[in-house]
């Protein structure tokens, strides 16, 4: 085309700017992209930016992925399937069982919308909380990351942990899709 598209997202695939504003913040806050353990946690059948996130961390050495879903929410096969054959992957469903093994929590919302019935949807949601209790098991250099906004998953009382990244990532966002937009404008 002669004129640059960037998507923002769609629906529930993928969100390609989020993925690298977050690959831009771990690199920020962990120093390095590859030799990370990385928790997708929440809703990764709908949540695209869990999905675009697992696709742009395969393409890393020894990044090793660990998705932390209830069975009905697990990632699609469409990314299963391009991702498993680039890194070791691990499906789970107790996240307090698998804080304490990872580099990077990534916290998504378990989105109403997406959901058939309001009963379907408070069947799953506050399924995984990150709280005072979970940070405790998370390690000390580890960082939680959300793209925004919340609802519910992750207790206010959680904002002012140092390991809580979720403001910088979003501050982060700003430089990074200024990036892409002069990118896409320098033609």
């Amino acid at each position: 085309a002669q004129v640059p598209v960037i998507s923002a997202g769609d629906g529930p695939g993928h969100h390609p700017t989020q993925a690298l504003l977050d690959l831009y913040t771990i690199n920020k806050e962990l120093g390095r992209l590859d030799h990370l353990r990385i928790g997708l946690a929440g809703d990764l059948r709908n949540g695209r930016t869990a999905r675009s996130l697992a696709v742009l961390l395969a393409r890393f050495e020894g990044n090793e992925l660990v998705l932390i879903a209830p069975p009905v929410l697990r990632m699609g096969e469409d990314v299963l399937h391009s991702v498993r054959a680039q890194l070791p992957l691990q499906e789970a469903t107790d996240l307090a069982d698998v804080a304490p093994t990872l580099d990077v929590l990534y916290q998504t919302r378990i989105q109403a919308e997406r959901f058939e019935s309001a009963e379907e949807y408070e069947r799953y949601r506050g399924v995984y909380v990150v709280d005072a209790e979970l940070m405790r098991r998370l390690p000390e250099h580890a960082i939680l990351m959300h793209p925004l906004p919340r609802a519910g998953e992750i207790d206010p009382s959680v904002d002012t942990d140092p390991r809580a990244a979720y403001f910088r990532q979003a501050r982060n966002a700003l430089w990074v899709r200024m990036a892409v937009l002069d990118w896409a404008m320098a033609g």
